[in-house]
């Protein structure tokens, strides 16, 4: 293992995070309606469940799904079913004010949005293959334990400073204020977007 190849995985996962996905929909609605602290939170579920995908595919997932086809579409199946479920939720609260604006409302918990965060990820079963088509093309076989822990170090911190980024921006009280005025048709619309990425990981 070369710091080269090294880079190279850093690089080309983080130009993979700041792709727009399921998970930047929900960062960024969850950002806009319920502010940087839980937008943190859930961040670092992103960092989490990158972290946990890479590590997968570091124990060799990607091959198992490869072997076990029947288990990879189970996952696909179950990881568009959650993505479903939070687009249905998107459109049944989407008339809703925000939390701030209702006393009684019990905010989301840092716990709460973590898992959501872990959950988000661990919807697309396509990223453990991402990371063992990367891993396979930059890492060799007898990378010692250090280089990995490294990599998977760094894939967690690209997730986390990603998302990071997209709440502070997002959580400012312009772009909250232009998400609070347009909240029904823009949480509708991040909730179709949902539904449609959750129906295109079930089928592809």
């Amino acid at each position: 293992m070369t710091w080269a190849a090294f880079a190279s995985v850093v690089l080309i996962h983080l130009a993979a995070a700041i792709s727009p996905g399921p998970a930047f929909v929900v960062a960024l609605r969850v950002a806009a309606a319920e502010g940087f602290r839980v937008a943190a939170a859930l961040a670092l579920g992103y960092g989490i469940g990158a972290m946990l995908w890479a590590g997968a595919a570091l124990a060799g997932l990607a091959l198992v799904f490869t072997l076990v086809p029947a288990l990879f579409v189970a996952l696909k199946i179950g990881g568009a079913a959650f993505l479903l479920w939070l687009a249905v939720r998107m459109w049944r609260h989407a008339a809703d004010p925000l939390p701030q604006a209702v006393v009684t409302a019990a905010p989301r918990s840092v716990g709460q949005a973590v898992r959501l965060g872990v959950l988000t990820f661990a919807s697309n079963p396509k990223t453990a293959v991402f990371f063992g088509a990367v891993f396979a093309t930059l890492i060799p076989v007898d990378t010692p334990t250090g280089w990995k822990l490294a990599i998977l170090l760094a894939v967690g911190l690209n997730e986390t400073l990603w998302y990071l980024v997209v709440a502070r921006v997002f959580s400012w009280p312009r772009p909250r204020a232009a998400y609070a005025r347009a909240k029904t048709w823009i949480d509708r619309g991040f909730g179709t977007l949902l539904a449609l990425l959750g129906l295109k990981i079930a089928l592809t």
